[in-house]
């Protein structure tokens, strides 16, 4: 039986580092450890538009307390592909909740 012998106590521990980093990254993406996950999903409500309803007036009720309005808006324009004055009673749209 051969024997080994340890010619470089660097050597040997920078390999056995490297080894035991590449088997715990292989051991967890095979078990899905290492996935990312975030715990602020965006959240949408969908609506129906109604006679007399304005997206600035549907933003005012959606925004956070701290939030410019306009922004608001400007994100339920681009969700939904339409300009404010594209809006009609009937029409479905989708608008973000900020919490």
């Amino acid at each position: 039986m051969k024997r080994f012998r340890i010619k470089s106590k660097f050597r040997f521990t920078l390999f056995a580092i490297i080894t035991i980093l590449v088997f715990v990254t292989c051991f967890t993406t095979a078990l899905g450890m290492n996935t990312v996950s975030s715990s602020s999903r965006d959240q949408y409500a969908q609506l129906k538009i109604e006679s007399g309803d304005t997206i600035w007036n549907i933003a005012q009720e959606y925004a956070a307390p701290d939030m410019d309005v306009r922004k608001v808006v400007s994100d339920i324009c681009d969700l939904n592909d339409i300009t404010a004055e594209q809006l009609q009673a009937g029409q479905h749209i989708i608008v973000p909740i900020y919490n």
